[in-house]
């Protein structure tokens, strides 16, 4: 005699399994399979992004690129982790036909989570800061979210668990399980994009890939991946203010927690979150906010359209990775992300007023990397 499985509760939400033979699981078993192939589907059309070369003659014999992540079709580099994340669910057999998602997230991983949500036809809700930026907000309602708000980041998990608790849902909890749900060997993963798009470059393999870290998945996947294969290449996470990430880095120690949030949405964290592995970083280095959001109008201005703060991180990151192979005579290629449009940040990163009231001071750093950009030279913010 047969007996069911009875549903079985985790800290990230339901097991539905598939019970026993009867066609209730077969509908739910077929449920999974379609969903997992909406999923492939999108992925074929979207995973690959541009990888933008940026003409800069005054860097002799060093080649800057750029991996364009906010071509996807929700806007960011998070389009990839939230359908990892969700194929994670799926496979895992937390994700059913009436499975209601939840995610703590500051912006970016919601809006992408919401989409493939609607297209699966389940609810979503996101659990924010207050001060998430408003189009996220409005983006993750246009795709048919649903948003609880916090008053501090590090509340996010604790409110993400409940409400997946209450509503028999399931927590993605990006934070957890990031550097896992990504296939980092390849799969087209964005570390395996970037060098087969490098393949033909005249520097092929990159000195450095210079990434900011949320939840570290990202960067886990880059530096596992050029160690699985064997490259050359340097990783360097750059880490904004207010972010305990670096000095992790440093220290080692994973119980570090900090009294207040990023200023940059999307990455640094109060807390050293699972994802994130120091052990795969060649090198970090540490971001004032302004010198995040000067780096982020330069780079805007070169290219002629906005990007996000923390691509202005990333952007801040690689160019002092690009003066210091300048001043020691090294030649070669380093390859960063944009991770979203600035068209997102017209009512913060962009504001003036919201600057001043943050006491964010932006143009010497604008000035010193746009300085640089046109001559080669690092000139040190006095």
């Amino acid at each position: 005699m047969m007996i069911d499985k009875p549903e079985r509760s985790e800290t990230t939400g339901r097991c539905f399994g598939y019970g026993g033979l009867g066609p209730r699981e077969d509908e739910a078993r077929r449920w999974v399979r379609d969903a997992i192939a909406l999923l492939n589907r999108d992925a074929h059309r979207s995973a690959d992004t541009h990888l933008i070369r940026l003409s800069l003659p005054a860097l002799l014999g060093i080649e800057i690129y750029l991996k364009d992540e906010s071509t996807h079709p929700t806007g960011s580099l998070k389009h990839r982790l939230a359908r990892s994340l969700i194929l994670y669910g799926l496979c895992n057999g937390h994700i059913g036909p009436r499975t209601t998602l939840v995610e703590a997230s500051s912006g970016s991983t919601a809006v992408s989570e919401a989409y493939f949500a609607r297209q699966l036809g389940l609810d979503f809700v996101a659990v924010m800061p207050g001060s998430t930026s408003a189009s996220k907000i409005e983006a993750v309602a246009r795709y048919g979210g649903r948003t609880h708000f916090v008053d501090h980041p590090a509340q996010v998990y604790e409110a993400a668990r409940q409400i997946a608790e209450e509503t028999g849902g399931y927590y993605l909890d990006q934070f957890t399980y990031a550097e896992r749900a990504t296939d980092w060997r390849s799969n087209n993963n964005i570390a395996e994009s970037i060098f087969t798009q490098m393949s033909q470059e005249p520097h092929p393999t990159p000195n450095w890939v210079v990434m900011s870290a949320g939840t570290g998945g990202t960067s886990a996947t880059i530096g596992r991946f050029i160690r699985y294969r064997g490259y050359d290449t340097q990783l360097c996470v750059v880490d904004p203010e207010n972010s305990v990430f670096y000095d992790n880095y440093l220290s080692d120690d994973c119980a570090l927690t900090g009294k207040v949030g990023s200023a940059i949405e999307g990455i640094g964290r109060p807390r050293v979150e699972p994802s994130f592995l120091p052990c795969v970083i060649d090198h970090m280095l540490k971001v004032r906010d302004s010198a995040s959001i000067g780096a982020m109008m330069a780079l805007s201005d070169h290219l002629f359209r906005r990007v996000g703060a923390s691509t202005g991180t990333n952007f801040y990151g690689l160019c002092w990775i690009a003066a210091q192979m300048q001043a020691q005579g090294e030649q070669g290629s380093i390859v960063s992300v944009i991770c979203d449009d600035g068209n997102r940040y017209g009512s913060s990163y962009y504001n003036p007023e919201w600057l001043a009231e943050r006491d964010i001071e932006p143009e010497p750093y604008r000035n010193q990397v746009s300085h640089f950009l046109d001559s080669g030279k690092w000139v040190p913010v006095q």
